[in-house]
């Protein structure tokens, strides 16, 4: 598998050469940093999508109004300053000098307002904080105001969200696209530049160093202060196969690894070579979703019974196995975080109760028909997830019908609306940063207003009154005891299931220094020494 993959080097290695002498002495020096990404990238809108691997493409070439640093503090990045009103309602922002797009224009307000508007109309936080906004309006050319209808305690919060969908800048004539179509132009200010024509996806995604970047000159922190490029061009490579990852960093024919299979770490752990870096302390769940639009599981007691069959250890052994890199925690909001609370999770999610699974279907009048469950086989964390829940749900009384395919292909099938004999689907499961479940207003998998649902949506009225009263509430101890609330009318609804929390390294070069903590793995700050 290696050597196959050494004859592709070889290939893109002659491409480079022949680029190297057409540029001159100056590209004999060039800095070339080569990443694995968790799956292939085929979707370059980060908007459109909530896939992290769009999500990572997305801090390439794009940049934020705020930032959220190593603790999770939001900090000014194209911002340069901005004042709050008296009566909290006025919101203004001024941007930095010298923010600039890739096309060489200058970056202004009405770009940022278009991008901001484009992005709440996709992303959760984002459509709480427009439910606040009257009106967006620019005041000169980098000067712009965000009045709301009354106050709002997760302004920055939301436009400094880290994750997906992270409210990336764009030109505004790209970011006037229908926020559910897809853009087809990558323009960004971020510290690299996307190649197209030398991009090819399955293959590669190519970026370089972006030589007007005006980094802040603050340190780094998480994905805040300075972004300072040490690399000349980096390079997205696509290898589905984990066995040839790890050999292609063993042997320098790549540089990292953004999540090496966990089965694998004890082979890169005996490589003096590789070092493994725990880029993202606050770790990962896992979730289970339900399309509540068709049979069986637009009846809420079949979703319950499938919570009901379930529990957390039998997931976290099957995908992890090392119990130092896993966590059974009952909290949908993140154990040992402000909203962090396990009421309502024992027995579910907990401990399967077969039993009371049966005994639900029988009052729901299940008939047996099988439900469609997409299983994804090139996202390694995950490949274990469904089959772990075919076997549950049968014991509990479904019949399950898992269907296997390459994650895009989820990604792409998820948005289906269809039953599942033409096209759709019954249940799937995902991941989330930690960061992006911490509270009822990031965490998309609450979301129940009809028409800004993410994918198996649901819809319930009690839900979002929940959720508003949570927006609006400022006192963090009325918030947590909100979040609890909404977090037991999750369970009762059975909207979707929390199905373990846990964490995973990095894997690098030791030649590769630099490898910031941060939610999200960021390319900036790292510097390649050698081979």
């Amino acid at each position: 598998m290696t050597m196959k993959w050494t004859r592709r080097t070889a290939l893109f290695g002659a491409a480079l050469v022949a680029g190297a002498l057409s540029l001159g002495a100056a590209a004999k020096a060039e800095t070339v940093l080569r990443m694995v990404q968790n799956g292939n990238l085929t979707i370059l809108d980060p908007i459109w999508t909530t896939a992290y691997v769009t999500r990572n493409h997305g801090y390439l070439i794009y940049d934020t109004l705020f930032a959220a640093d190593a603790n999770y503090a939001i900090k000014p990045q194209m911002v340069d300053k901005y004042e709050v009103s008296a009566d909290k309602l006025t919101w203004t922002f001024t941007l930095r000098d010298g923010l600039e797009w890739h096309d060489g224009k200058p970056v202004t307000s009405e770009d940022c307002m278009a991008s901001l508007t484009r992005w709440s109309k996709r992303d959760p936080m984002g459509q709480k904080l427009f439910d606040f906004v009257k009106e967006l309006k620019a005041v000169d050319a980098k000067t712009f105001q965000m009045i709301l209808k009354e106050p709002y305690g997760l302004v920055l919060d939301s436009i400094g969200k880290p994750s997906s969908n992270t409210p990336f800048m764009m030109p505004k004539r790209i970011a006037d696209t229908d926020a559910f179509k897809q853009i087809d132009e990558y323009v960004g200010s971020g510290p690299f530049i996307y190649q197209t024509a030398q991009s090819k996806p399955g293959e590669k995604h190519v970026y370089l160093k972006n030589p007007k970047y005006k980094p802040r000159n603050e340190p780094p922190s998480g994905l805040a202060g300075g972004k300072v490029v040490k690399v000349d061009r980096f390079e997205f490579i696509e290898m589905t196969d984990t066995q040839t990852q790890v050999n292609a960093l063993i042997v320098g024919e790549i540089d990292m690894i953004e999540q090496p299979p966990h089965d694998l770490l004890p082979v890169l752990e005996k490589d003096k070579n590789v070092a493994l870096d725990d880029w993202n302390p606050l770790g990962h769940v896992f979730i289970i979703r339900f399309n509540h639009l068709v049979k069986p599981f637009d009846n809420p007691k079949i979703r319950l019974a499938a919570l009901y069959a379930i529990n957390q250890e039998d997931y976290l052994k099957a995908t992890i196995g090392d119990p130092k890199y896993y966590k059974v925690c009952g909290a949908a909001f993140i154990c040992g975080t402000p909203n962090g609370s396990e009421a309502g999770t024992n027995p579910l999610l907990i401990k399967s109760d077969f039993a009371k699974s049966k005994a639900l279907l029988k009052e729901a009048g299940y008939d047996g028909t099988p439900i469609v469950l997409m299983q994804s086989t090139t996202l390694p964390v995950l490949t274990n997830t469904a089959p772990v829940t075919k076997a549950l749900l049968e014991q509990g009384g479904f019949k399950v019908d898992m269907q296997s395919m390459d994650w895009q292909t989820v990604v792409t099938r998820r948005t289906k609306k269809d039953p599942p004999d033409k096209g759709g689907w019954n249940v799937f499961h995902t991941f989330a940063v930690a960061v992006d479940a911490m509270n009822p207003i990031s965490n998309s998998f609450f979301v129940a207003a009809d028409g800004k649902q993410w994918f198996g949506w649901p819809i319930d009225p009690d839900m979002e009154k929940l959720r508003d009263a949570y927006a609006r509430e400022l006192d963090p101890v009325k918030q947590k005891g909100l979040a609890e609330k909404i977090q037991l009318r999750a369970l009762e609804t059975a909207q979707f299931g929390w199905i373990g929390q846990w964490y995973g390294p990095g894997a690098r070069r030791t030649s590769v220094k630099g490898w910031l903590k941060a939610p999200v793995p960021v390319f900036w700050n790292i510097e390649k020494t050698g081979s």
